[in-house]
């Protein structure tokens, strides 16, 4: 009894248990979307929500310089530090608002080019990137709000912010789909995060005076040269990565169909949502723990403690979520995505290998280990993106998954010896 007490009085259960209520709203929130979507715009239009997804992941990272995990860890190590948290605070919001500026011009007065690369020549969506011109300076905000939260360790309000942030979005997309199909399905996904804006302003002015916070007097550009670390990290996996998915998409769609492209997008969702659990509680409980590890010994604690506590039971899901794939399938899709159960298999063994993998990539941003995270991270979208034309043209459609498992099994394989004093 003593043993069960102390786990369930830990900071680890208390944070993993709130977070699973998030996630399962999360997933709640997907099963009801997914199986609009699948009504209201098909396997055709969910291929299109994906490419702009996709390329959503690339602005975000261009937008916000890819510094979220950078202001995770200098606000932790900061938070004592009155001055230096205002000179962070200050120099982000300033930096901020000069490239959503810049970025929201290039939106909006070349609409009609960014429309035709995601899109394509035969699709006219070029209003959706209008919308988000306007809106992406709230949508990059709140990324960043969010992020200074985290740092200053208040974990349970990024849990309630994703909450409530995943309740609005249900409406909101409920709503657009119903209003406008595959248009108001665009729309709904550059519009929901930005109401998440208002949500962790509140929030935040709960932990400090933002007004009290902001003076041009505070800009400290060694700060911007500090995390400039994290822009190269972000422009290789928030921008080449995307374009990479891109790529692959665009592949399918020319080689297979666009049907089957929906099929891949439709695994995909199904995807995001059960590594929901794994990806929430690695940035906001384990990393924290790894930026502040200082020895191979602390480090080794943080990564074990993962792999002991939290991926056995992320294994027990995945099988659970294979043996029940077709009721799965029924419940958030159509008739028409029964193929999707063919891709089930090796979408979750790669996503096992992806979660093992995660913890370990996680350091590098931790201990701003830059040109390794670089160049593994590049290796790894090559792997990915030629393994996934070599197997295409061997398994049609499944080889997109195969890929994805191929990769991240290297991918694991080559962090593991790059941290071995750290793991054994």
């Amino acid at each position: 009894m003593n043993f069960l007490k102390n786990i369930t009085s830990s900071q680890l259960f208390k944070i993993t248990s709130l977070n699973s209520i998030s996630v399962l709203i999360k997933i709640g929130v997907g099963l009801i979307t997914s199986k609009v979507l699948a009504i209201f715009v098909g396997p055709s239009g969910m291929a299109l929500v994906g490419n702009l997804r996709n390329f959503l992941t690339s602005v975000e990272s261009v937008s916000t310089l890819g510094f979220q995990n950078g202001i995770v860890k200098y606000v932790a190590e900061n938070e004592e530090d009155n001055l230096q948290f205002k000179k962070i605070f200050s120099t982000l919001f300033f930096s901020l608002l000069a490239v959503t500026i810049v970025i929201s011009s290039v939106l909006f007065f070349f609409a009609n080019h960014w429309n035709q690369v995601v899109f394509g020549s035969k699709l006219e969506y070029s209003y959706v990137f209008k919308v988000l011109a306007i809106i992406l300076p709230l949508y990059a905000s709140s990324i960043y709000l969010i992020a200074i939260i985290n740092g200053l360790g208040r974990f349970k309000t990024v849990i309630y912010i994703n909450i409530i942030g995943n309740i609005i979005g249900l409406f909101v997309t409920l709503f657009f789909i119903w209003k406008w199909l595959v248009l108001g399905a665009l729309l709904s996904i550059i519009i929901t995060p930005s109401l998440l804006f208002f949500v962790t302003v509140y929030y935040i002015s709960k932990e400090i005076s933002i007004l009290d916070s902001i003076s041009f007097s505070f800009f400290d550009f060694k700060i911007i040269k500090n995390l400039s670390h994290y822009f190269l990290m972000a422009l290789v996996s928030g921008i080449f990565g995307p374009i990479v998915f891109l790529a692959i998409r665009n592949q399918v769609i020319d080689n297979i169909g666009l049907k089957e492209a929906g099929f891949w997008e439709a695994m995909t969702r199904i995807s995001t949502y059960y590594l929901l659990f794994v990806n929430t509680l690695l940035t906001v409980y384990y990393y924290p723990k790894l930026v502040q590890a200082k020895t191979n010994e602390e480090t080794k604690l943080v990564f074990w403690s993962f792999y002991k506590n939290v991926l056995p039971l992320f294994a027990v899901g995945l099988f659970v979520i294979y043996l029940l794939r077709g009721l799965m399938i029924k419940i958030l899709f159509t008739q028409d995505f029964e193929p999707v159960s063919d891709l089930f298999l090796w979408q979750l063994v790669g996503d096992f290998l992806k979660a093992a993998s995660w913890i370990l990539g996680f350091q590098f941003f931790a201990k701003k280990m830059t040109k390794a995270f670089i160049v593994t991270e590049i290796v790894s979208l090559l792997i990915l993106y030629f393994s996934s034309i070599y197997f295409i043209n061997i398994f049609n459609i499944e080889g997109v998954v195969i890929a994805h498992a191929f990769t991240y099994g290297m991918y694991l394989l080559v962090l593991g010896i790059y941290f071995r004093k750290s793991l054994f």
